[in-house]
């Protein structure tokens, strides 16, 4: 499915003496990039290749070449001519049999041997080791490049009485080497006149190197001339076989190295034709031949893909032009052609594709071109849909494709144009197996030789053609006019066909053709495509990447702008333009791949080792949503144009390199692994079809659908509202079913269900959607990595729940299946296939609807007892059916038991029955509860069905004899203790089931909630047991009260909790107890001095004026400020060796991590057990991380061993040990924990009061300043050991303490966190 295209050539004379001469030979340095020929004069010409690299060289230009004369004898002329690169000279042979090393640089001449009979030819070994020569005797002379003669051998079976063949030369001698080597100099082969035979009849002969061993022999064929070539790559041996016996025209056969023939195939020419030079290229995958036929020669190229030999490009010279020509050695698709007059042409050739634009294959054979549309039919070549057949070979061909129709140009070889219109591809199918000969356009001027060619509108085309070239000159049409035109122009026809067009038919003659402007080009066009953007413009590249924009009938303005900001950095043979969407109007953007991989956008090399692209469209405008990229490492990326406009790809891409480390499943998002090496991109299918079609090196065909592609025509359809093609999208391609739920969100699809349905309409498929879905958004979970799929749906704004599905629940699968379920019974008639998908989307909710999926199959059931006759009894299937259905989708056990929910015991036996449970099991339980009342019966389906509320009910509603029932069933079920109050409305009863409650709730340890409930019901006494119990002191005493204890009692029971909360750490509430129930002053102080609340303590002494209480009051407050004093001294000192040691650590841990890391060592490569955590974590990574560094050891599955060992970690996390793992933790951990608590802060607050109104300033100014200190180095020391855990260095000068300090000091000195002091003894 590719084309071989000229995109490139050049052609210079070799200015040659007036006399007649002509160029017999010719030969290649590669080194220095030369061009050697030999001459009918015996005068040696050398070219340098670099000339024709000039890219502004004009056609008919003289090339200047240094002329050496070989000094030869009168009569004897040269015969055979080669390069030797190991002695970088040339061999000549002559006809004298002389062997001449020439030396072309200092123009020296040596002869090196003499061969009796003449030398026919020379071919040096591949590796340049040996020299075969062939002499006129017909012996075989094989010698070293020392020009030792290692063995001669005859090359025929001279009969009896015979030595040798008398030579036969003539002065215009030009035979081609009879000898041919393979590949790789192992062997090489000969062909020959056979001995045993008096015809033409000829013999392959293959010899083997180093001993000259004849290894086979071919039968007597009728070979044609001394042709022949090895493949390079030694698979075939490739020869012309004469016909003319069979009245047909020459074959090209291929040999096998054991002599026997594998396969030929036919030229296809007049049975006089003859095949004068054959040439393998250096890839072994082109055969270039010259075929002389009549009046011309033709250069034909032939390539073999599937069995089948494609002639790919043919070029017609005039036969008296004795064209010849070679491969270059290095180059593949460049090939060297030259006249006996001198004229050199350089040929470049590039693959393009034979893909369309709309996924349709012409694929150029001869004079034909094969169609295969691909959207229609992946056919695998040779074969094809339909032919076109041309008066000539095709060189150069243009497609133009619309809605309604097709359109196809083709230069061919002889010069002439030819249009073909087609009809729509949608009738291509009626055209299966025809061909269709298609008439050269009428035209009054040569077009000249055709090199670039597209369409600019459905009647225009635009060309560039060349002038003045050998077989530019070959048209019938050219005219004394045309002759005077000279190198390339650029050229736009105008056609315009007299036929009148039917419908559907093919348009293959009628057209006329003429050239409506033409302008002169100064340099060589790369490339040129149509703007997709712009009516009638195309874009032209020049040599070297230069791209500029042509308009129709204004041609290129000298004044335009050369598009410096699109063009390429280096000539791109392979270059598109495609349209790309953005907010505005289209906007075209440039492709274009070079020789050596580089892919350039619009100036910019994207990716450096590109194989082949393509472009993807999912909308029917063809707007590029994707570009299609394979490398050079057989991988096939999926690039969105986004990411290009935005210049995302090194983000995203990776540079189109694989990272062997990166996970699989990343792996299939980012790209494609090409499971078959050298296979390259010949096109896609648009839209839905999402498809990518690859060629592999052996040419068949293979169609892959990239996963990225699928998920976006998806997306396509469904922001297009395409429901029932997404569906089917998603179930070729087995994508989740909910994607085109989630895409939009499943509120927004409970707007679209209605019409999801009515597209569907296949009520098997909306089954199978409706059991897919899930309550997961497999947009952010399966999908995730698609990041267009995150992106809000485009449409209309719409409420967000319909009214329809307000009553339903905030659940997606639930909310989606009743959709589907109204849906279906608005849109679908009445059928069974109807009612078993609605019976699935009760199954198939969240939690399972089964109740009602059993009242439809009830209500079935009842249909069917009515009689067969019943309207309804024909659109419903039958109960059995129905019911065997939903146990399918759902759990019988489950079915079984909503049967029976529903209390219908008949139904229950029947879904018994048919989910295969055994009748001893069901029959006695069903039969008991037939003989039961019906409430009775309910109440105990509920209790087995732990529906204990409506059991509650129904047991509420028997008579009075099952009262204690429900004490004991709310007993049992406490959660139906609200239930009952509101059922049973008798009081005593009420006061019963309320002291149950409180009972319960006391033994369940909720006091306060117990002693509520036991006043509900004025049960005092359990009441204040209740408030005890959960040491609520003051409910208590207000308990004792509504009991109407006495007052020794009150003071009693006031002690009792003065001793409980005292025992209990409360001070402060025990003193209350004391001084306002037990009216105990002493004790209330006391109590108040434990509890640190200096200020109440003093303002009671002063209230009750006790001196001695005040005294009490004022010593506690003294020995309790000294005793804080010292404890935050010692707390100040703390601080200061913890942050110095926490310093020490990090700096030897972060010395460790440098050393690592200059030895080029990994974090894999420590043991656990003998380095330390602190040591081992290092690039930027800490100890007090809760994460782990991705690829780490820690970054394994959590196992139980590693979870116990962090449940250990976290209970020693505040023990501080030197050198453990966990030390840097530890330590920073308790520095934090030694911060003021908002109780001491309070408690500062009231002690510093209390100080101050008991005169002692200086102490309470003291406690101040040491509490100040401490609580600013303890800030400032987190602080600092917070910001080295980000940094990657310990600085002894920015990270010290007393800096630190001073910035805390400065930052928080009026913050909430030093509240607790007192402005007046603040230091200025």
């Amino acid at each position: 499915m590719k084309n071989l295209k000229l995109y490139s050539e050049v052609s210079l004379n070799l200015e040659l003496p007036p006399k007649e001469e002509t160029l017999l030979f010719s030969a290649l340095d590669i080194e220095r990039n030369r061009l050697f020929f030999a001459s009918s004069a015996n005068n040696i010409y050398t070219v340098q290749l670099s000339s024709f690299q000039n890219e502004r060289v004009p056609a008919k230009t003289s090339i200047s070449a240094e002329v050496d004369q070989v000094e030869l004898e009168a009569g004897d002329f040269i015969t055979s001519f080669d390069y030797l690169m190991e002695k970088e000279a040339l061999i000549v042979g002559t006809s004298d049999g002389l062997l001449q090393l020439h030396g072309v640089d200092g123009n020296s001449t040596e002869v090196v041997g003499k061969v009796e009979g003449g030398v026919r030819c020379i071919s040096p070994s591949p590796d340049g080791d040996l020299l075969a020569v062939i002499s006129g005797f017909g012996q075989l002379l094989v010698m070293t490049h020392d020009w030792d003669l290692l063995y001669e051998n005859p090359l025929e079976d001279l009969p009896e009485g015979v030595d040798v063949r008398e030579p036969d030369f003539s002065s215009t001698y030009t035979s081609e080497s009879p000898i041919s080597w393979r590949g790789d100099g192992k062997y090489f082969a000969t062909l020959n006149e056979s001995s045993d035979s008096t015809s033409l009849h000829k013999r392959l002969k293959v010899w083997e190197r180093d001993s000259g061993t004849l290894q086979a022999s071919s039968e007597p064929k009728v070979f044609m001339g001394a042709v022949l070539e090895w493949m390079p790559s030694g698979a075939k041996i490739a020869v012309v076989c004469d016909r003319t016996v069979e009245n047909k025209c020459p074959s090209i056969a291929f040999f096998e190295r054991n002599g026997l023939q594998r396969s030929s195939f036919s030229i296809n020419e007049q049975i006089d034709a003859t095949v004068e030079i054959l040439k393998w290229n250096s890839g072994s995958d082109l055969l270039a031949a010259v075929v002389r036929c009549g009046n011309y020669d033709f250069v034909k190229i032939w390539f073999f893909s599937n069995n089948h030999w494609y002639l790919k490009h043919e070029i017609r010279y005039l036969r008296q032009d004795g064209m010849r020509l070679m491969w270059h050695p290095t180059k593949p698709l460049q090939l060297i052609c030259w006249t006996l007059d001198g004229q050199i042409t350089i040929c470049d050739f590039i693959w393009t594709t034979a893909v369309m634009e709309n996924s349709t294959a012409l694929v150029i054979d001869g004079s034909k071109i094969l169609v295969t549309p691909l959207s229609l039919s992946l056919i695998p070549p040779p074969m094809y849909l339909f032919s076109l057949k041309f008066p000539a070979a095709v060189q150069e061909m243009a497609f133009y494709t619309n809605s309604s129709k097709n359109c196809l140009a083709a230069s061919l070889s002889d010069g002439c144009l030819c249009v073909a219109e087609l009809p729509a591809s949608d009738m291509w199918e009626e055209m299966d197996g025809k061909e269709f000969f298609v008439e050269a356009s009428i035209s009054d001027i040569a077009f000249g030789s055709f090199i670039h060619l597209i369409w600019l509108d459905s009647h225009v085309l635009l060309s560039v053609s060349h002038y003045g070239f050998s077989h530019s000159n070959c048209s019938s049409r050219a005219t004394s006019s045309e002759a005077a035109l000279l190198g390339f122009y650029m050229q736009e026809i105008t056609l315009e066909c007299s036929e009148d067009k039917a419908p559907g038919l093919t348009t293959c003659s009628g057209w006329h053709a003429k050239i409506s402007n033409q302008n002169s080009l100064e340099g060589f066009v790369i490339g040129i495509a149509p703007n997709p953007a712009k009516r009638c413009s195309a874009f032209l590249q020049f040599g070297g990447g230069k791209i500029v924009e042509y308009t129709s009938k204004l041609g290129i303005s000298r004044d335009a702008v050369k598009h410096d900001d699109i063009s390429f950095s280096s000539s791109c043979p392979w270059m598109s333009v495609v349209p790309v969407g953005t907010d505005g109007p289209l906007k075209p953007l440039l492709f274009g791949l070079d020789d050596v991989g580089r892919l350039q956008v619009s100036g910019r090399i994207i990716c450096n080792n590109c194989s082949s692209f393509s472009f993807y469209s999912k909308l029917d405008d063809k707007v590029i949503s994707h570009l299609i990229l394979a490398t050079k490492q057989d991988l096939l990326f999926i690039v969105d144009i986004s990411h290009i406009l935005r210049g995302e790809l090194e983000l995203k891409y990776e540079n189109f390199i694989h990272v062997a480390s990166r996970r699989k499943e990343e792996e299939s998002i980012s790209f494609i692994n090409i499971w078959e090496r050298g296979a390259k991109i010949v096109g896609v299918l648009h839209g839905d079809e999402a498809a990518v079609i690859l060629q592999t090196t052996r040419g068949n065909l293979e169609c892959i659908y990239p996963r990225k592609l699928v998920l976006s025509s998806i997306v396509n359809a469904l922001i297009q509202r395409r429901f029932g093609d997404a569906l089917v999208m998603v179930r070729r391609h087995r994508i989740d079913f909910n994607v085109i739920v989630d895409y939009c969100g499943w509120q927004e699809f409970l707007q679209s269900a209605l019409e999801f349905v009515k597209q569907v309409k296949n009520l098997s498929h909306i089954t199978e959607f409706v059991c897919a879905i899930k309550n997961e958004n497999i947009t952010e979970t399966l999908y995730k990595k698609f990041e267009f799929l995150s992106l809000p749906c485009h449409k209309e704004s719409k409420d967000v729940q319909a009214k329809d599905f307000r009553d339903s629940e905030a659940n997606k699968v639930s909310s989606v299946l009743l959709a589907i379920r109204k849906a279906l019974e608005d849109q679908v008639p009445e059928s069974s296939a109807r009612e078993l998908c609605i019976l699935t989307t009760l199954a198939r909710s969240d939690p399972p609807a089964l109740e009602e999926a059993l009242e439809r199959i009830k209500v079935i059931r009842e249909t069917e007892l009515l009689g067969s006759d019943h309207p309804r009894s024909m659109s419903y299937p039958s109960a059995e059916e129905a019911l065997k259905h939903l146990l399918w989708l759902s759990d019988p056990e489950a079915v079984y038991e909503a049967a029976l929910g529903l209390y219908d015991l008949n139904l229950a036996a029947i879904v018994a029955l048919n989910s295969q449970r055994d009748p001893k099991e069901f029959l006695p339980f069903l039969q008991e509860l037939e003989r039961m009342p019906a409430l009775l019966m309910r109440y105990n389906i509920d209790l087995r069905l732990h529906k204990f509320e409506n059991a509650l009910k129904h047991l509420v509603s028997l008579d009075d004899a099952y009262y204690a029932d429900c004490l004991d069933l709310m007993q049992k079920h406490p959660q139906l203790f609200p239930l009952g109050l509101q059922l049973i409305t008798d009081p005593v009863k009420r006061g019963q089931v309320l002291e149950a409650w409180a009972d319960h709730l006391s033994d369940e340890k909720c006091f306060e909630d117990a002693a509520t409930t036991y006043l509900c019901c004025t049960s005092l006494e359990k009441a204040m047991k209740a408030y005890h119990a959960c040491g609520n002191w003051r409910g208590v005493l207000t308990v004792a009260g509504l009991l109407k204890l006495g007052k020794e009692e009150v003071v009693q029971l006031a002690h009792e909790l003065c001793e409980e909360l005292q025992a209990l750490g409360k001070p402060g509430e025990a003193a209350k107890i004391a001084l306002e129930y037990c009216q105990d002053v002493n004790s209330g102080i006391n109590l108040l001095i434990s509890a640190r609340d200096w200020e109440e303590a003093l303002r009671v002494a002063f209230m009750h004026t006790r001196e001695d209480l005040i005294s009490e009051v004022k010593n506690a407050s003294l020995e309790c400020a000294n005793y804080v004093i010292g404890e935050y001294k010692e707390g100040l000192e703390k601080v200061g060796k913890y942050l110095a040691r926490y310093l020490a650590v990090r700096q030897r841990r972060l010395l460790l991590a440098a050393k690592l890391q200059a030895e080029d060592r990994t974090m894999n490569d420590l043991d656990d057990d003998t380095v330390s955590e602190s040591s081992s974590t290092f690039s930027g990574m800490s100890v007090y991380t809760t994460g782990t560094r991705k690829g780490s050891a820690a970054s394994t599955a959590t196992t139980a061993a590693s979870r116990a060992r962090d449940a250990k970690r976290q209970r020693n996390r505040g023990k501080i040990r030197p050198g453990s793992p966990g030390e840097e933790l530890a330590l920073v951990d308790h520095l934090k924990g030694m911060s003021l608590t908002d109780g001491a802060k309070n408690e500062l607050r009231s002690l510093l009061v209390s100080l101050v109104m008991l005169g002692e300033e200086e102490t309470a100014r003291k406690l101040q300043y040491t509490a100040e200190n401490f609580q600013l180095s303890q800030t400032a020391a987190v602080k600092l050991a917070e910001d080295t855990v980000s940094s990657d260095s310990v600085n002894e000068h920015a990270h010290n303490l007393e800096l630190y300090i001073k910035i805390v000091r400065s930052e928080l000195k009026n913050s909430e966190a030093f509240s607790w002091r007192a402005k007046v003894f603040l230091n200025p």
